[in-house]
């Protein structure tokens, strides 16, 4: 089966990642020792002791040592773990690209870390309601971690709806991810 071929600013900017291999996170078990002052903003900004992390290198670095544990977000390592927060998803999807492939059209998402994920069954696309009925639509990165797409990227992806089963959602590929109903589901 063809992959999708991704646009050429998406492989520039995924350019930083070619032939690096994420660490295996989620093999290591250290002990954990408690939580560090590091946050994750709503908009993406990464906080150490209340002073923005600014070195997008530095960042990216720390994205790729994190995890999301049962009661927590942390960093870990081989020897040590411990807890961040992280105010909504640790990732925000920032450019969307729709492309075609042999299930047909997908979805590619850049994330504000220059990571590319095509959304299909190991990539699904999630909605959530907020306090106020509106969505908030995410895709999965990676292990237990989401991307929230910006509003921008929402007003997109709205427009993209189609319905299936008597229910609004998106179609990425073969795969079907439907809005919850007003009770979550």
């Amino acid at each position: 089966m063809a992959e999708p071929v991704l646009p050429k600013r998406f492989l520039e900017a995924a350019s930083g990642y070619a032939g690096r291999r994420m660490p295996p996170v989620e093999t290591w078990n250290p002990d954990y020792c408690g939580e560090i002052d590091m946050r994750i903003a709503r908009d993406g900004r990464w906080f150490y002791m209340g002073t923005p992390i600014n070195r997008l290198p530095l960042v990216k670095l720390f994205a790729t040592v994190l995890r999301r544990d049962p009661e927590r977000y942390v960093l870990v390592t081989p020897v040590e773990r411990v807890g961040i927060e992280v105010e909504d998803a640790p990732f925000l999807a920032v450019e969307m690209e729709a492309i075609s492939g042999d299930d047909g059209e997908t979805l590619a998402f850049r994330t504000n870390l220059d990571e590319i994920i095509v959304a299909g069954q190991d990539h699904p696309v999630r909605f959530e309601l907020d306090e106020t009925g509106g969505l908030k639509p995410y895709v999965h990165v990676r292990g237990g971690l989401w991307a929230r797409l910006t509003r921008a990227l929402a007003l997109d992806l709205v427009e993209r709806f189609e319905e299936e089963g008597g229910r609004p959602g998106i179609r990425a590929g073969a795969a079907f991810f439907p809005v919850p109903d007003g009770d979550g589901v």
